[in-house]
């Protein structure tokens, strides 16, 4: 407790006060500073001598209530209390890089920035400093932030960590002005959490991208999924196609430097080009590679798979820019083949089932063909070593193809022809990201029965194995998924502006954030989370 002098007292009550002062220091585990000598029996009732100045008011050590958790988001995962001042902001104080942490200035310089104080660089930490340092054996993206002596070290195994410190500093601070003395041990629950944009249908101007990448390095988000292709554009520069680029597009040097902004952020880039469907502004420059029914119907987006010439095109593209990304994953699409989406495949498109049988035997159908495109595609990009991915419903059952195994998951939908439940890929051993057009698909226009996800449904009832619809998969499974991205489509592209966009996907990814950082059921209530999702960003 703290006691305070609202003014100079004499006499019989200046020795009281002197008494309760000591007696509630020494109670406290504090101790009186300043000479105190013990006053004799009479001095109580003996005026003192007017030749001597009278005793100096003691001042108790301060005490400190045991510290609570920053208030942050997401949130953190565990926090060991500690009495103590915290730490604050001061023009006494910087940012400096321990020993062997030279790769930490770009992280250092940040935090400096953000907090109003100096960066100093690989120099001994002194009062009031932040030392940001590489060490420990803890898990990937994981770190430790000390408040203790008025200072902060945040420690971590790799950068990545270390940058999510910085973050937790940045939004306590942000909060209420401080960071609680104490320490933080942290880390993230899912290795793949973020954000997927369709920027093929709608063209997202570089500085909108780099403004969702500036936010989701502060939400601890570290995947950002770039669809590029689609029927409406395409929307990247090219230079062994330039025929097939929409007017409106990314030139490679921004698509370079939101790269270079992204791995500042601890962001990975994860590019798609999707086929063999979805390919309408690469068949608007060729469109002899048309898929035709055998009534003469051309379906939107959709090339022929057995006509050598598209993959050709595909594998062109795929391989300039899987050069142009240096991230560690690739997107191959693989979805809504328009062929694979009527009743009977093989009557409607006769040309498919005869190349099937062709290249696979008698046995051979029309999946099988698309199985086999998809297989070749990721042959041409596994040599990168990226990590390859693909969406549920390009993968097939009962065929004499299968789809190659080191393809990870990516399952957005239940609603497609023979549609397969999650589990279905999951006791395969296969490997899933979720994607979870209930909870995580923002559609612009809102067609087709989707409505804007709200970032209160997605706190409240969503978690990881909620990977289709509302149910989860069993627990059994929680390691095979590998996370979560909230995805932007834009359907009806004219439905809302960028900003509009910006503004919708706000609360929501906070919430995603939080689910993906620590699934478990949130202690906050969402009206807290929110209020503080908007004060902290």
């Amino acid at each position: 407790m703290r006691y305070s002098i609202r003014g100079a007292r004499r006499g019989p009550a200046l020795l009281a006060t002197s008494v309760a002062l000591a007696t509630a220091a020494a109670c406290s585990g504090g101790s009186a500073t300043g000479p105190s000598a013990a006053p004799s029996p009479g001095s109580a009732t003996t005026a003192a001598p007017t030749s001597a100045p009278p005793s100096p008011t003691p001042t108790p050590t301060p005490t400190y209530p045991l510290s609570s958790a920053p208030l942050t988001v997401p949130a953190v995962r565990a926090h060991e209390a500690a009495r103590g001042p915290g730490w604050k902001p001061a023009p006494t104080g910087g940012v400096v890089i321990a020993a062997n942490s030279g790769g930490l200035a770009d992280e250092g310089k940040l935090i400096a920035g953000e907090l109003g104080v100096p960066y100093r660089g690989a120099v001994a930490a002194g009062p009031g400093d932040v030392e940001l340092a590489l060490g420990g054996t803890g898990a990937p993206e994981s770190y430790t932030l000390a408040v203790r002596d008025g200072r902060v070290r945040i420690s971590g195994p790799d950068e990545a960590g270390v940058f999510y410190g910085t973050r937790t500093l940045k939004q306590s601070v942000k909060a209420t002005g401080a960071m609680p003395e104490g320490t933080v041990n942290d880390r993230p629950a899912k290795p793949q959490r973020g954000l997927n944009v369709d920027t093929a249908r709608k063209h997202f101007t570089a500085g909108w991208i780099e403004d969702r990448i500036r936010e989701m390095g502060d939400l601890k988000l570290n995947q950002l999924g770039l669809h590029f292709s689609d029927d409406q554009g395409f929307r990247i520069e090219s230079d062994s196609h330039p025929e097939v680029v929409s007017a409106q597009h990314l030139t490679k040097a921004e698509v370079r430097r939101i790269l270079a902004l992204a791995a500042e952020r601890h962001v990975t880039v994860v590019p798609e080009i999707d086929s063999p469907g979805h390919l309408g502004a690469v068949i608007a420059a060729h469109p002899d590679l048309q898929l035709r029914s055998a009534t003469g119907r051309a379906p939107r987006g959709a090339v022929d798979i057995a006509d050598p010439d598209a993959a050709k095109i595909v594998d062109d593209l795929l391989r300039e820019y899987a050069q142009l990304f240096p991230g560690a994953y690739w997107h191959l699409g693989a979805d809504e083949y328009v062929a694979l989406m009527a009743k009977d495949p093989e009557a409607t498109y006769p040309e498919l089932a005869r190349a099937a049988k062709e290249k696979y035997g008698p046995s051979g159908r029309v999946q099988d063909l698309a199985t086999g495109w998809l297989n070749d595609r990721a042959a041409v990009v596994r040599p990168t070593g990226k990590t390859l991915k693909a969406w549920n419903d390009g993968f097939f059952t009962g065929g004499v193809v299968d789809a190659a195994k080191d393809l990870e998951v990516e399952y957005w939908t239940g609603k497609e022809i023979g549609a397969r439940q999650p589990v279905s890929y999951l006791s395969q051993g296969r490997k899933m990201v979720n994607l979870n057009d209930e909870y995580l698909y923002y559609v612009l226009g809102e067609p087709n029965d989707f409505a804007y996800p709200t970032g209160r449904r997605i706190y409240e009832q969503w978690t990881p194995l909620v990977v289709r619809g509302t149910s989860p998969v069993p627990a059994k499974y929680d390691a095979q998924i590998l996370g979560a991205r909230f995805a932007v489509w834009c359907d009806l592209a004219n439905s809302q502006t960028p900003a509009q966009v910006a503004a919708g996907i706000r609360l929501p990814l906070a919430a995603l954030s939080q689910k993906l950082w620590n699934p478990t059921k949130p202690t906050a209530s969402w009206d807290r989370f929110r209020a503080l999702a908007e004060k902290v960003r």
